[in-house]
């Protein structure tokens, strides 16, 4: 029993890792997953009480639980089978690029993360860099919403700040889950975001089985009552107006809903604005440039750098902000309401008369959008500079930009500054155009300078679009 044994080192290495393995295997590994999930279901239990917010059990579904439901969904399969039998290839080489696709796609939601890690940083990154208001919240979008009702926010694309912003001022009543491009795609970004909820996909990809693929999650996701977020245009605006929508999502959420079913949709217009887009030169310079053939490490990248710079200027003291950034929430259109008064069953309808009804709704939700697009400083500064007939000192800066202000809301805007705040707000948005060269001392006043006239535009664009569709509006009720 005393004796010793003598072993090569070789062998003795391998058991010490085999009883390493087995000590965290057995014991360090289920401790970690006990303290995690018990994190998280405190996470969801000071959510419940302090929001009054019940997750939807989708979102608590374990990721492998779901990326099996999706893989062997009976649509995706016979999808796959009509695919294989018309490319001539083996079923089981597309089950595998099927299962690569829900791997890549499937969010692994965390609540902890999302309402704890995830809320601390977007409120940081938002408050360094912006004044941050929620302009207006129509009684109905700010109301909970109803048991059995899928929420989705229908976003104006301004920026990609859009994303933070919206999901800093909805924290409070919903987890949303967004759909991300090819940028995040990169690790560590999509661990990040997978715990945040949002599922990553190809835009605009052809291939028939990641479409179907992409359709069933999406409904899935959807019929569990899982808070969506999409954005209508799709891609960020070039030119500064709320264009047509793309109807892609818009078709997915809708295709199999029954206005007599077990569930509602909720559709909640969503309009931001901004007294500066991070991406303004990028967007303005190259209007017509597709960034997506650049990959997402390019945008990563280049986003990256940025705010490495503006860091670094506020380190230096130079940092004037940028602003305020400003989301106004809309009325919500209930589906189930939209569909009866129009005798309408997306479930029951063959191809063509689901675009035309699909498309009638996106109009009717980006019309919705316009309604309410946050009124800033910066835009409003913007229009009146253009629509001058020359330099205007200060003085006539402020006193055409109030009047606009006051026309503006007597036709139903929606005022992004606080009330009694309106005139220093121009005041700090003329300074602020000075200090960015994008305006001129001249005369005795002020004047665009002639090579930034398109970003002014950009900015202005917001708001004359805004003011033309209230006043369209006002004319058809007279």
């Amino acid at each position: 029993m005393t004796s010793t044994i003598s072993l090569p080192v070789w062998l003795f290495v391998i058991i010490v890792a085999l009883a390493v393995f087995a000590a965290v295997d057995e014991v360090f590994l289920p401790g970690l997953r006990w303290y995690l999930r018990r994190r998280v279901n405190r996470a969801i239990a000071e959510v419940n009480a302090r929001f009054g917010l019940e997750l939807p059990t989708f979102q608590l579904t374990t990721r492998r639980v779901l990326i099996d439901r999706l893989v062997f969904d009976p649509e995706v399969m016979r999808t796959v089978g009509e695919v294989a039998a018309e490319r001539g290839v083996e079923r089981e080489s597309l089950m595998a690029d099927v299962s690569s696709i829900a791997r890549e796609m499937v969010p692994a939601f965390n609540a902890y993360f999302y309402f704890k890690l995830g809320y601390w940083i977007a409120r940081r990154l938002l408050r360094g860099f912006y004044r941050v208001r929620l302009g207006f919240a129509h009684e109905r979008a700010a109301a909970k919403a109803p048991p059995d009702t899928a929420v989705v926010f229908f976003i104006n694309h301004r920026s990609n700040v859009d994303y933070l912003l919206v999901t800093y001022l909805a924290a409070r009543s919903v987890a949303l889950s967004y759909g991300a491009g090819e940028w995040a795609r990169i690790w560590p970004l999509r661990s990040l975001l997978r715990l945040a909820g949002v599922y990553i996909l190809r835009r605009d990809s052809g291939d028939p089985v990641y479409r179907k693929v992409l359709e069933r999650y999406v409904q899935m996701a959807t019929e569990a009552c899982v808070p969506h977020a999409i954005f209508a245009e799709g891609k960020l605006s070039r030119d500064g107006m709320i264009r047509q929508p793309r109807l892609g999502m818009l078709g997915y959420i809708t295709k199999t809903f029954d206005p007599a079913g077990a569930y509602d949709i909720e559709f909640i217009p969503v309009a931001t604005n901004f007294d500066r887009v991070m991406e303004e030169r990028t967007l303005v310079a190259n209007p017509d440039t597709d960034f997506k053939g650049r990959g997402g490490r390019f945008v990563f990248g280049s986003t990256l750098a940025f705010f490495a710079r503006m860091v670094w200027r506020k380190i230096q003291g130079r940092w004037p902000g940028f602003g305020m950034a400003c989301a106004n929430f809309g009325e919500p259109v209930s589906l189930r309401e939209w569909s009866r008064e129009r005798g309408v069953d997306f479930s029951r309808l063959d191809r063509d008369a689901l675009f035309a009804a699909v498309e009638e709704l996106g109009d009717e939700l980006t019309h919705r959008i316009v309604d309410v697009v946050p009124v800033l400083a910066v835009p409003v500064v913007s229009t009146v500079l253009l629509e001058a007939d020359g330099p205007l000192d200060g003085e006539a800066i402020k006193r055409r930009a109030l009047q606009w202000l006051d026309d503006a809301r007597a036709l139903g805007a929606h005022i992004g500054m606080k009330e009694g705040g309106e005139a220093a707000n121009i005041e700090t948005a003329v300074q602020s155009l000075r200090k960015r060269r994008l305006i001129t001392e001249k005369d005795g006043g002020f004047a665009p300078e002639e090579r930034q006239r398109p970003l002014l535009d950009y900015y202005a664009a917001s708001i004359r679009q805004l003011r033309t569709h209230l006043e369209r509006k006002r004319a058809d009720a007279e």
